[in-house]
C-alpha cells in the first residue's frame, strides 16, 4: 500500500469516527425529545395548541379556570423521529412555534388539502441552535392519512382541519413535543413566569428611563446568531434616541408567556410614545438564563398587536394628570409657593409670563395683596397632546377683596420623570 493511500485511508477513518461520534452524542437527545408539562400559571395563553409527536395527536388546551382539555385530534408529523436539525432530514420541530397567516395560494390537495397555516419556524432559538430549514405548516390532508407522513410539517384530517382553523387566530402558540402533558395546577411554572415577566417589565422601565440598564436586559452573543444584529449598532442607535428624547414611556399590555425546552417566549402588546409620536406594536420576546441564572433577552419577533394600547395608556395617565391639578388648585389656595412652583417645567408659559420662575414670582406679588379664598375647577377632561397631556376646564376664582371671575384654563402637562409638570397654561374668560 503506497503512503498516499494509506494516508487517504487514515483520513477517512478519522472523518468516520468524528461522524460517528456526532451521531452518538445527539441520539439520545432525538430519542428522548422534549417533554413538556405545559400548566395553568397566571400568564399562560388562553389557548394552545399541542403536538404530541410520539402520539401523533393534537390536543386543543384552553386556559379558563383552569387549563383544560377542549378537543384532540389525530394528526401526523414527520417521517423521520427526533427533532428537526437540518433542511431536508424530515423531522418535526420541537419548542414553541406560533400560528401565521393563512397559505393563500393553490394546494396540493392529497399533501395540504384546501387550509394551510404557516409556522415560524425556524425561530430565534431554532437559528441560535443553527437549525435550518423552512415550510413548516399545520395544514390539512386529502390523502390517506398515515402516521409520521409529513416532510416535517402537522397534518390533520381535512374536517379536522376545518375545526381547528375555527378555533385558532393568528399567534396561537403551538407546542411541538416528544410527548406532552398537562395539569390544571400552576405547578413550578409559576414561578418562573414570574420571574420572566418580571424581566420584561424591568425592561420596559429601563427602556422608559433611557437608562443604560437596558441593554443588560439582553445577551449580545445570542442576539447576533438569533437576528444577525449589529448589537453595538443597536447600542449607539438607541444611545442617540435617548440623548434626542425628552421623554419615552412604554407600557405593556396582553402579556403571555409559555416555557420551551431551556427557554421561556413572552409575547405582549407594546405602547411607546414620545414627543409628537406614538404607536402599539406586538412583540415576542424569547429568553434564556445566562451562566449567572439571569433571565436574558437572546432573540425577538415582531409581528401584528392584538389590541391598540392607547386607551389603557389614557386609563393610567387621565388620574395622574386629574392628581396634578388637585395639588395645584391647593397650592394655589394654601400659598404655598415650593409646591407650587415644583409644578411648572422650567421653561413653562402661564399667558404673557415666561419661566417658571416669572410665574412664582407673579403669583407671590398678588397672594401679598390679596388671598385666594375660592379656585373651583368643572367639567375637567383630559386628552393626548403632541407633548404630553391637555387638561381643560372651567375655573372659577375669588379673592379675599372681593374679585371674582370664570374661565376656560387649558394646561399642557409634560412628563418629568415619574410625574407631570405645567409646560404651558392658558386662561380664557368665559365659558
Amino acid at each position: 500500500m503506497d503512503s498516499r493511500r494509506k494516508e487517504l485511508l487514515d483520513y477517512l477513518m478519522r472523518l468516520l469516527i468524528v461522524i460517528l461520534s456526532f451521531f452518538m452524542s445527539v441520539a439520545p437527545a432525538l430519542a428522548e425529545g422534549w417533554t413538556p408539562l405545559l400548566s395553568s400559571h397566571n400568564y399562560g395563553p388562553e389557548r394552545i395548541l399541542a403536538v404530541d409527536k410520539g402520539a401523533q395527536t393534537l390536543i386543543m388546551l384552553e386556559r379558563k379556570s383552569p387549563l383544560h382539555e377542549v378537543r384532540r385530534f389525530p394528526c401526523t408529523t414527520g417521517q423521520s423521529v427526533g427533532d428537526k436539525l437540518v433542511e431536508g432530514d424530515l423531522r418535526t420541530p420541537e419548542g414553541v412555534y406560533f400560528v401565521g397567516y393563512r397559505i393563500n395560494r393553490s394546494l396540493n390537495w392529497d399533501l395540504y388539502g384546501n387550509l394551510a397555516y404557516s409556522l415560524n419556524y425556524p425561530n430565534p432559538i431554532d437559528r441560535i441552535n443553527g437549525k435550518t430549514g423552512s415550510g413548516i405548516w399545520i395544514h390539512g390532508r386529502g390523502k390517506t392519512f398515515l402516521p409520521r407522513d409529513t416532510r416535517g410539517c402537522v397534518a390533520l384530517k381535512v374536517p379536522d382541519m376545518k375545526n381547528v382553523a375555527q378555533e385558532i387566530a393568528y399567534g396561537t402558540p403551538v407546542v411541538i413535543a416528544s410527548d406532552v402533558e398537562w395539569t390544571p395546577d400552576s405547578g413550578q411554572d409559576e414561578g418562573e413566569a414570574e420571574a420572566v415577566v418580571g424581566q420584561l417589565q424591568a425592561w420596559a422601565n429601563d427602556w422608559q428611563n433611557q437608562s443604560e440598564a437596558f441593554f443588560d436586559h439582553y445577551d449580545p452573543a445570542l442576539m447576533v446568531l438569533s437576528e444577525n444584529i449589529d448589537f453595538k449598532g443597536f447600542v449607539a442607535h438607541k444611545r442617540h434616541v435617548f440623548a434626542a428624547k425628552p421623554w419615552i414611556h412604554v407600557m405593556l399590555g396582553n402579556i403571555r408567556a409559555i416555557p420551551g425546552p431551556d427557554y421561556w417566549v413572552t409575547w405582549f402588546d407594546q405602547y411607546y410614545r414620545t414627543p409628537g409620536m406614538a404607536s402599539t406594536t406586538g412583540k415576542r420576546f424569547y429568553w434564556k438564563k445566562d451562566a449567572q441564572g439571569q433571565w436574558r433577552i437572546v432573540g425577538r419577533e415582531y409581528v401584528p398587536a392584538r389590541e391598540d394600547l392607547s386607551d389603557k395608556y389614557m386609563a393610567v395617565k387621565t388620574p395622574e394628570a386629574v392628581a396634578l391639578v388637585e395639588a395645584w388648585k391647593t397650592a394655589w389656595l394654601n400659598m404655598d409657593v415650593d409646591a407650587y412652583g415644583k409644578l411648572y417645567a422650567e421653561r413653562a408659559v402661564q399667558g404673557a409670563r415666561r419661566g417658571a420662575t416669572r410665574i412664582i414670582n407673579y403669583k407671590k406679588t398678588l397672594w401679598a395683596k390679596t388671598a385666594p379664598v375660592k379656585v373651583g375647577i368643572d367639567g375637567l377632561k383630559v386628552s393626548s397632546h403632541p407633548r404630553g397631556l391637555q387638561v381643560v376646564f372651567v375655573q372659577t376664582f375669588e379673592d379675599s377683596g372681593g374679585y371674582s371671575d370664570i374661565g376656560r384654563k387649558t394646561m399642557i402637562l409634560v412628563p418629568d420623570g415619574e410625574s407631570w409638570k405645567i409646560e404651558s397654561e392658558q386662561w380664557r374668560r368665559g365659558r
